[in-house]
């Protein structure tokens, strides 16, 4: 794979990986984890889907083995692409289709899912088995429930080797009809409480959950979120029995400062950073264009770059949205999702063109511009493992206003007295996840946006917030070790 053998080989399967295929959080997670990792010793190689962007963005590729998968052919290829070391799982029928990784061009999930990433799953047990000589991880990192399969199959055929299971998100856990079970090389005693089946259906998530060496969320408040019967969305009792075994770890994520740096982004009209943020009006006066509003009207620009959905708690925001009007403030929106949601932006939009501006759909350009000129960063999920985008808005200056819960939590201190006194504050929490709270969040950014010297103390010391992988990746640095059985 790489031309240097690493201390510590780790094979990382997932469904998705920036800068190659994205449709959420989890390829840029699992896209940065490889660089961050190589510092402590870790050579990764992920192991993705042979989606046709995939493969045409492979540089110096060979193939390395043939597999009868599912009892259909399948070639494992290695390549690089973007500085990642790369098996791409070669399967046409599986992978070679247009629209999104999970669905059709109409958004239709397809109906062979359970047979995609199952394959993808047991190709990364066959190479822990051993299938690639020139690469034998010593532990298997697998990502949400379209690789959770992994950990099943290493118990079911007896391979030795430990495996990691990161949840991004619990709400997604690949449920599938019982007998899809049939096809996929799981035998009939794993669909058992114990074993893979899941209210009577078989469940890639609990398979993984349930067998995974360790399992890991993407910060520490979901972690214990996630571990109750309230937040475990019906796998509460079995996280609840990891964790108390000390194997289940919140570890949070970061962001790749190198793509999401002010100072040197290309996306932007100029550049700026925490000690030097003059140039951080430009990206305003921007954006501002670009959204067709008022220069010279000085209230709070809002943003929002997300998906639309009842998580992310933007049916919230359509409520408030006169309110936030009324007091002078302004909206840009990017994101796609809930048609009822994306119809209730466009409407607001087109009555109120020169105070909202909405785009559907999802432009990285726009998506950098945004973090870089809005003054605040709106983020009221109702539930957030982790969330980058208020970790982007740090970085950049966009004073994140978030839902107290997960990964919000842990990554943004509230402007409370004592944090303001204290000069710490980064940004605005709210709880719980209903509107009166969230109405007086927004009534305190509008106050503490009119007091210039505290905004200005608030926008710096969000800039100066670490939101790198440095303490994560030696987190995961650990980890592996402890499971391989490899000194640190």
């Amino acid at each position: 794979m790489s031309g240097e053998t690493a201390h510590l080989p780790v094979l990382s399967v997932a469904s998705e990986l920036y800068p190659l295929i994205k449709t959420g959080g989890l390829a840029d997670v699992a896209g940065a984890l490889p660089a961050a990792m190589a510092g402590h010793g870790v050579e990764m190689v992920s192991l993705v889907p042979g989606y046709p962007a995939v493969l045409g963005a492979l540089a110096e590729s060979r193939a390395l083995a043939t597999l009868d998968l599912l009892g259909d052919p399948a070639t494992l290829i290695a390549g690089h692409a973007h500085g990642l070391d790369l098996l791409v799982l070669d399967a046409p029928h599986l992978y070679d289709r247009p629209g999104s990784p999970y669905a059709d061009g109409e958004g239709r999930d397809w109906p062979d899912n359970a047979r995609r990433f199952a394959a993808l799953a047991l190709a990364a047990a066959r190479i822990a088995e051993g299938v690639i000589p020139q690469f034998r991880p010593r532990l298997i990192h697998a990502h949400d429930w379209q690789a959770a399969l992994a950990p099943a199959y290493l118990h079911y055929r007896g391979i030795a080797v430990p495996s990691l299971l990161t949840v991004h998100n619990l709400a997604f856990q690949g449920r599938f009809p019982a007998d899809q079970r049939h096809g996929l090389e799981l035998p009939e005693a794993a669909m058992t409480i114990h074993g893979v089946e899941y209210y009577g259906d078989l469940g890639f998530l609990k398979a993984g959950l349930r067998f995974a060496s360790h399992i890991t969320t993407v910060s520490p408040s979901y972690a214990e979120e996630i571990a109750s019967e309230a937040g475990g969305m019906g796998l509460g009792g079995l996280l609840a029995g990891r964790a108390a075994a000390g194997e289940l770890t919140g570890i949070l994520n970061g962001i790749d400062t190198a793509i999401w740096d002010p100072a040197q982004d290309p996306l932007l009209p100029r550049p700026f950073s925490a000690h030097q943020r003059e140039g951080r009006a430009a990206a305003r006066r921007a954006l501002l264009a670009d959204a067709g509003f008022d220069p010279a009207d000085a209230g709070p620009v809002f943003g929002v770059v997300s998906r639309l959905t009842w998580q992310k708690g933007l049916d919230l925001l359509l409520e408030l949205l006169p309110d936030l009007l009324a007091r002078g403030g302004r909206l840009v929106l990017l994101g796609s999702g809930e048609p009822g949601l994306e119809q209730g932006f466009r409407a607001a939009a087109e009555a109120r063109p020169d105070r909202v501006s909405v785009r559907i759909g999802y432009d990285e350009a726009r998506a950098h511009l945004l973090q870089a000129g809005a003054d605040v960063l709106l983020v009221p999920s109702r539930f957030e493992p982790c969330g980058l985008t208020q970790m982007c808005a740090l970085r950049y200056g966009a004073v994140p206003l978030v839902a107290r819960t997960g990964g919000l939590a842990d990554t943004v201190i509230d402007a409370n007295p004592a944090a303001l006194a204290a000069e710490v504050a980064t940004g605005l929490q709210f709880a719980p996840v209903e509107r009166p709270a969230f109405a007086a969040a927004l009534a305190r950014a509008f106050a503490l946006f009119a007091d210039r010297p505290a905004w200005d103390r608030i926008q710096a010391n969000a800039m100066r917030a670490d939101v790198s992988w440095t303490r994560s990746a030696a987190a995961y640095a650990a980890l592996y070790r402890r499971l391989a059985g490899t000194p640190g």
